[in-house]
């Protein structure tokens, strides 16, 4: 898929899981704040695994939505990772594996990764408070915007960009309760990644989502892509996805977040729903 159907996957998720957490499992209501905080988390968690799809940073061309960002700073980021997804694989192929020369829905594209996002996100902000905090803010903010507002990003640049994404994870951070924030950060972009993988599952090349578990009888594989068949997968940037899914995504979270909003404005005039 493309960074804004990923990204509108995400936030669509966070929305109508919300709501199913309320209205089903009696989940206590989301301030405003904490909805749109996992909401953020959990759209910019929908683009980070593509951070292995890296592009030319001297020229800031080529690579995911999500490597641009931040400017060259991204691009940076995206080369690195994907380097480091590609030693990866390369380290762990085995002989039935192809061999590779990039790194893209390789390591970012596992459940592994998705745990490690989830988790390592929850443990640094516990760990080192204010000082992981405002980065992992910061960063999944950032990618956030660039998903979802995937137009509004490109008009403003980077440079307008990244000044949001500070001011807005300044503002997020300075109103967050630490018992209940944090480990709602890791939880949302844990969410977010696996959102991620399985709209990349719908298409055509699939993900080695079962990674590290051998698949396969004769010829035994690590990397083995899981998808649906070619008859029934989404072409990537096709009509299906930018038309049909895209629409699907902007409806249930507009529909998700009426709902959430209008039961907290009639909880604030004493009606509860």
């Amino acid at each position: 898929m493309m960074g804004r159907s990923h990204a509108l996957s995400g936030a669509a998720t966070w929305l109508a899981g919300s709501v199913v957490m309320e209205q089903v499992f009696d989940y206590p209501h989301q301030s405003p704040l904490y909805l749109a905080l996992g909401t953020a988390m959990c759209a910019g968690g929908a683009l980070l695994p593509d951070l292995d799809l890296s592009g030319k940073v001297t020229t800031n061309q080529g690579g995911a939505t999500v490597a641009h960002t931040f400017g060259p700073v991204s691009m940076f980021i995206s080369e690195v990772i994907e380097k480091l997804s590609l030693g990866i694989y390369t380290a762990t192929r085995l002989s039935h594996d192809p061999k590779r020369d990039y790194g893209h829905r390789t390591f970012t594209h596992t459940l592994p990764f998705v745990l490690l996002m989830g988790w390592g996100a929850s443990f640094l902000c516990q760990r080192f408070g204010k000082w992981a905090v405002l980065p992992i803010l910061f960063f999944m903010i950032g990618l956030a915007l660039r998903g979802v507002f995937e137009h509004w990003a490109k008009r403003a640049g980077w440079v307008i960009t990244t000044a949001v994404a500070a001011a807005a994870s300044w503002y997020t951070f300075e109103n967050l309760d630490s018992g209940r924030g944090y480990p709602l950060i890791g939880f949302a972009v844990g969410v977010g990644c696996f959102v991620h993988l399985m709209g990349d599952i719908v298409t055509s090349a699939g993900v080695p989502i079962l990674w590290p578990i051998p698949t396969g009888f004769k010829k035994i594989r690590l990397w083995r892509m899981i998808g649906v068949p070619n008859s029934i997968s989404v072409e990537v940037g096709g009509k299906v996805e930018t038309l049909v899914l895209s629409t699907i995504f902007i409806i249930v979270s507009f529909g998700a977040g009426a709902w959430l909003a209008g039961g907290a404005i009639l909880r604030r005039f004493g009606v509860d729903i």
